[in-house]
């Protein structure tokens, strides 16, 4: 399968370096895996990521979601022309997780000249499906940002 990233030689440090000084940072993600067409991510289940009954928060799995899919989209875009922004995300909760961590896996449904959309399926560490969810990513020209 031919590779979807615009430089075809990252590495996960590079990767997990886009996490500084952001939320992903805050609730301690990290990419662990680049394929051809797909990123996995980690994220603690802890005292950050929980909601008051103990379990995992239905937000930090959006958050995971959220920051894959936009990672994902950051890494396939020539950054010297456009930015990508999430524009739409939806998040079915299927199963509570009180500890651990949880594992996403982020993959292309559509790769368009203005949108992705990606499908990012969050799993226990039993990869018991606990969460699927669908991000909208539009592609923005980078000179309107300045």
């Amino acid at each position: 399968m031919k590779k979807i990233w615009y430089n075809a030689q990252l590495s996960l440090p590079e990767i997990n370096a886009l996490n500084k000084n952001t939320m992903g940072e805050v609730l301690d993600i990290a990419f662990t895996e680049i394929g051809n067409n797909y990123l996995t991510a980690t994220m603690p289940v802890n005292q950050n990521t929980r909601q008051p009954y103990g379990l995992l928060h239905g937000g930090a799995s959006a958050a995971l979601a959220e920051t894959m899919g936009s990672v994902a989209s950051a890494l396939i875009i020539n950054p010297e022309k456009q930015i990508c922004v999430g524009i739409e995300i939806n998040a079915n909760h299927l199963k509570g997780v009180k500890e651990g961590f949880v594992t996403g896996k982020c993959s292309p449904l559509h790769i368009g000249t203005t949108t992705h959309v990606w499908d990012i399926r969050i799993t226990n560490e039993k990869q018991q499906l606990i969460c699927i969810s669908r991000l909208t990513v539009a592609l923005l020209k980078k000179h309107q940002f300045k």
